[in-house]
C-alpha cells in the first residue's frame, strides 16, 4: 500500500454563528478610575489567601491598569497574558456555546495563575505559588472581581487614543 491509496478523513468547516462581540475600548491610563479602591481590592485578595504573590487588574486589550505585585514580577506581562487566556477562553465559550467568559486556571510546577472576568472590559489575573489552596482563591476571587466590576463601572469617562 502506497500513500495514494491511503485517503484520510477532511474535517470541514461547521457553522460558527455570529463573532463573538466586539471588545470595549481600553480602560488603561483612564484618571477617572478609582485607583485606591481598586488598589485595596488587590491587597485585601493577596492578604486573605496565603500562597497569592500577587495579582493585576488589566484591561481585555492586555494593557495593565492596577496591579500589587512583588517587584520580580511585571504587572505589564500578566496584563498581556491574561488577555491572552481570556482570547483562548472566549473562543472556546463561543465555539462550545457556553456563554460568557468567566474564569480560567493554568497549574504550572511551581503555582498558579488564574484569571477571572471583570466584567466585560477588564480581568483579574492573580498568580500563586504551588502551595495555594486554590479552592479559596476561586471562593474569594470571584467576588472580589465583582466588586472591581461595580468599581469600573462608576468611570464617567473613557480617555480617547
Amino acid at each position: 500500500m502506497n500513500n495514494s491509496d491511503t485517503v484520510l478523513p477532511r474535517r470541514t468547516a461547521q457553522p460558527s454563528g455570529p463573532p463573538p462581540p466586539k471588545l470595549p475600548p481600553s480602560l488603561a491610563g483612564n484618571p477617572s478610575l478609582p485607583y485606591p479602591a481598586i488598589g485595596t481590592e488587590l491587597t485585601e485578595l493577596r492578604l486573605q489567601i496565603p500562597g497569592v504573590q500577587g495579582s493585576v487588574l488589566g484591561g481585555v486589550d492586555g494593557l495593565r491598569i492596577a496591579h500589587d505585585l512583588p517587584a520580580e514580577l511585571s504587572p505589564d506581562d500578566l496584563a498581556a497574558m491574561a488577555a491572552a487566556t481570556f482570547g483562548l477562553g472566549r473562543q472556546v465559550s463561543h465555539r462550545l456555546g457556553q456563554g460568557e467568559f468567566c474564569q480560567s486556571t493554568v497549574r504550572n510546577n511551581g503555582g498558579y495563575f488564574s484569571v477571572y472576568a471583570v466584567g466585560s472590559q477588564a480581568l483579574l489575573s492573580v498568580v500563586g505559588t504551588d502551595a495555594i489552596n486554590v479552592a479559596r482563591l476561586h471562593l474569594h476571587a470571584p467576588p472580589v472581581a465583582d466588586r472591581l466590576t461595580t468599581l469600573l463601572a462608576q468611570i464617567t469617562t473613557v480617555p480617547t487614543r
